[in-house]
């Protein structure tokens, strides 16, 4: 009795008839294939590389085999886990397919889908052979899990706790469905986001490659603007200074003629003498200035230093100029730059013209708060004259040609700076141009004292 009570709680057979053992037939059947189909669940849970439409097929098949099912439908109903996928999957038993198309199922079929949709599948009579179990999630119905079953007797309670175990499963792998899908979108949405981020960054970058390129091409204008402005002091120079000799040569010529008859020879060989050296002048004069105004444009300067270098050029061969740069080069506005050459520019001009000299030097000094500037020479050049020249230059009565001084000064003091003039070490005048560092454009412009004295004159680095 206690063997056939044991025996009866492992295979729920309650009966001590004669058909005692087809009923055991039966329950090991029905355990033969709830053990089938947990086995497939299993393989199904290991599969993660299908993604969850292959657990919920792995729970179909199981759930049709189980049933011995002609058709099996594992559906969603509307409205629930919208995001999920797929929203049904069909089981067509006779075939061993699996069916995610409502357009060519039968009629009996199509009907069971659609009280799945519409939430109400486990409501209809059970008064077929269609088995219902209800898929839920968290104790709330989603869906159903619904078969046209083939076993010889109608399913009993452990089958119905199998395919109830089979529809919880599937309710988990939809909503994980739903996640996965979810996070798909949100990948999507990054992805085009990224997409839409790089594209951004490709347009921003070649903007600013115009931009650059643009900064350029309004640099390399500023800097043809200064050679531009070179060309135009130098004719105005010719203008100044070589029509001068010229004339003046014309008139010491028609002096000697008008001498001819009333003079003696040496007093015509004098005038002529002098209408030769200043006709020589006036050659020299227009060398160099043709020898400037033939000099090659670079495309691109960058630096003070450069321009300094540009403009030196200008003065080659009948004055050797050299320019030298102590210290880190500072960054100034090209603005800032195109002034201090102009300024150097002037004073080289200068030198050339009426310092008697044959070489100069030019020389940068970039210091924390300062940036000094200098051009020295060899000539006979007199400190104190040039502050003179300076002051009559600033002063009213001067003529508008000369002034080449109060140029350099008018430079200097609109960045904030100030000129001096001193004794050069190598004998001639340093022109001293200062410029505080940074640069600011509101600081008024201060002038120091335009002739040096005491032992300030003087500085080992200096030329």
């Amino acid at each position: 009795m206690t063997e056939q009570l044991d025996l009866a709680t492992l295979t729920g057979v309650r009966s001590g008839k004669r058909s005692y053992y087809r009923a055991y037939v039966r329950s090991d059947e029905r355990m033969q294939r709830a053990v089938r189909a947990m086995d497939s669940i299993s393989r199904g849970l290991v599969s993660t590389v299908e993604g969850p439409r292959g657990l919920l097929e792995q729970v179909a098949r199981a759930a049709a085999e189980h049933l011995n099912a002609a058709w099996l439908i594992l559906g969603l109903a509307d409205g629930q886990l919208p995001g999920a996928r797929p929203r049904f999957l069909v089981v067509d038993g006779t075939r061993g397919a699996l069916v995610d198309d409502d357009t060519h199922l039968p009629p009996g079929v199509r009907r069971e889908l659609g009280a799945i949709r519409a939430g109400h599948a486990t409501r209809t009579p059970r008064d077929d052979s269609w088995v219902r179990v209800p898929m839920t999630l968290a104790g709330d119905p989603i869906g159903s899990l619904v078969g046209l079953h083939g076993l010889d007797d109608e399913p009993e309670p452990g089958d119905l706790s199998v395919l109830r175990i089979l529809a919880n499963e599937a309710a988990v792998a939809l909503h994980t469905s739903e996640q996965y899908q979810a996070g798909l979108a949100l990948h999507r949405r990054a992805q085009r986001l990224y997409d839409e981020t790089a594209a951004q960054a490709r347009d921003l970058a070649e903007r600013t490659r115009e931009l650059r390129h643009a900064e350029e091409r309004l640099l390399v204008a500023h800097q043809r603007e200064l050679l531009d402005h070179e060309r135009h002091r130098i004719a105005r120079e010719l203008h100044d200074s070589v029509t001068q000799y010229v004339l003046s040569a014309g008139m010491a010529v028609e002096v000697a003629r008008g001498m001819a008859a009333d003079e003696g020879r040496e007093a015509i060989e004098a005038r002529l003498s002098t209408a030769k050296e200043l006709s020589a002048q006036a050659v020299d004069q227009l060398r160099r200035a043709i020898y400037a105004l033939h000099q090659p444009q670079r495309d691109v300067v960058h630096a003070l230093p450069e321009l300094l270098l540009e403009v030196a050029e200008h003065h080659r061969p009948h004055l050797a100029v050299t320019v030298r740069v102590d210290g880190s080069v500072a960054e100034l506005t090209a603005d800032a730059d195109h002034e201090i050459a102009r300024a150097v520019g002037e004073a080289l001009f200068n030198v050339a013209t009426h310092a008697e000299a044959s070489r100069a030097v030019v020389r940068l000094r970039y210091r924390p708060d300062e940036l000094f500037v200098s051009v020295a020479d060899d000539g006979t050049g007199d400190p104190s004259e040039l502050a003179r020249r300076l002051r009559l230059e600033r002063g009213p009565s001067a003529d508008g040609r000369h002034r080449g001084l109060a140029n350099i000064e008018c430079r200097i003091t609109e960045l904030g700076g100030s000129i001096a003039f001193r004794r050069a070490r190598i004998g001639g005048v340093r022109v001293e141009m200062r410029i505080p560092l940074p640069l600011d454009a509101q600081r008024p412009g201060i002038i120091a004292g335009l002739v040096g004295t005491g032992p300030e004159q003087v500085e080992p680095w200096q030329p």
